[in-house]
């Protein structure tokens, strides 16, 4: 499975045409918006760079290359001196250099995390599309059967009205129940195209591609528990994890500073170019002399180097309370992620199980009465209106309930294992009105 996918469900065969590259599912979207995204692309070049930057860190300065020529000779007792070449190495005080190299890495390294934090940025918005998707898909799905229903149920009344069997009344009640579903269907139909829309964004596509409509939303139960889930949060979220790098990084900076304090060698090389002796033939006539140099510089403006030191200690103060204040911030928005998770999986559990079941044989039993004539038209609008509205707050609460699976995920920065189960949503007793139409 790929990384941060939650569960799929497979495009419904009457959906929208889908363009010649058709995702197949939920996968298929995280994957094409991982490959697409522009935020992940500048979070891997800034990365990029940050590692080119540690690179330089560790190197020593460059070597210092100098010349110079005698305007006047300096006569000596073995020739006059016409050229001077000389060449010096600075080396920076024992463990400074290592210490920026150090320095630079952690950096990268918060940096590096940026990448993660996008991509989980990038699979949240993908996986909260396509559950908004997914519900207005299958309401709509829904709708459509109430529909049908209702226009059964205006043809079966207005023949009934016609033969004096049933008042007016009840006819135009099921006129303005079935214009009122009607309304609603195409409200959600309107609502497909901008969720389409946002689903696309999310992958970096054009707005306007089609996007097959998923059949189902799945029930999706964590495999972890919520305090493994709470525990996760410390070493898994891309936020805190980048704080404490730069935390350490800024400490390292602190240290380096702590080295200024300390003089840097320089090593160097002299090579004087000696004439002949114009008078005489002295020892060692003409020779070259070469020097060995050492120089250090004096670190004198001490209170420069330990306000360095102070920055860089403040810096450090200041990120570990910026990871405090994440964590309580992250921590707090976890207890809510869980509790809505586990409220949405209480009311799954009771339109699943209780009021579903319960509202479905309630609208059979008085379809099947209303077909024999004893049960008023206004009792099936009110069994048909109550099942409607649990059918699409079933479907709400599927649907919130991988939004905030994908909103805790984004948290600790890890897929949760799940286990996936169908959750198919239709209306009971509409086949057995078609039969009983035909």
């Amino acid at each position: 499975m790929l990384l941060f996918a939650a569960g799929s469900a497979n495009p419904a065969k009457a959906g929208p045409a889908a363009p010649s590259d058709e995702i197949e599912d939920l996968n298929g979207y995280i994957e094409a918006a991982l490959l697409a995204n522009g935020e992940i692309r500048a979070a891997e070049e800034n990365w990029r760079a940050a590692v080119q930057k540690a690179e330089q860190a560790g190197a020593p300065p460059d070597p210092r290359f100098s010349y110079g020529y005698y305007v006047t000779p300096v006569e000596t007792r073995v020739g006059p001196q016409r050229h001077r070449f000389a060449l010096a190495q600075t080396f920076p005080w024992f463990g400074r250099l290592s210490l920026k190299e150090q320095q630079a890495v952690l950096e990268a390294e918060a940096v590096r995390v940026k990448i993660e934090e996008a991509q989980l940025n990038v699979v949240r918005r993908v996986k909260d599309a396509y559950f908004e998707y997914a519900y207005a898909g299958r309401a709509i799905a829904i709708a459509r059967e109430n529909v049908e229903l209702l226009k059964y149920l205006e043809r079966v009344t207005e023949a009934r009205y016609k033969a004096g069997l049933s008042p007016y009344a009840q006819f135009l009640r099921i006129q303005v129940e079935l214009v009122r579903v009607e309304d609603r269907l195409r409200s959600l139909e309107d609502l497909l195209l901008p969720l389409q829309a946002r689903l696309n964004a999310a992958m970096s596509r054009p707005s306007t591609d089609t996007l097959p409509l998923p059949d189902e939303i799945p029930i999706m139960i964590a495999d972890m528990t919520e305090a493994e889930i709470a525990a996760a949060l410390a070493d898994g979220n891309p936020e805190l994890r980048a704080l404490q790098i730069q935390a350490e990084a800024a400490s390292t900076g602190a240290e380096f500073a702590r080295k200024g304090y300390f003089p840097d060698v320089t090593l160097g090389l002299e090579f004087i170019q000696t004439d002949k002796a114009r008078v005489g033939s002295p020892d060692r006539n003409g020779d070259d002399p070469l020097v060995a140099t050492i120089s250090f510089n004096i670190p004198l403006w001490f209170d420069a180097r330990k306000a360095a030191v102070e920055e860089a200690r403040s810096r450090a103060a200041s990120l570990k309370r910026q990871n405090t204040g994440a964590y309580d911030r992250l921590s707090a928005a976890m207890q809510l992620a869980l509790f809505k998770y586990r409220d949405a999986g209480r009311r799954i559990a009771l339109f699943k199980n209780s009021l579903l079941p319960k509202t479905e044989q309630s609208l059979a039993a008085t379809l099947d009465a209303f077909q024999a004539g004893g049960q008023s038209v206004l009792d099936l609008i009110d069994a048909e209106r109550m099942l409607l509205e649990f059918q699409l707050s079933y479907l709400r609460a599927l649907a919130d309930q991988g939004q905030y699976l994908a909103e805790m995920e984004s948290l600790i920065g890890q897929e949760i294992p799940c286990r996936v189960h169908g959750a198919p949503v239709h209306l009971p007793g509409l086949e057995r009105a078609k039969g009983a139409e035909r």
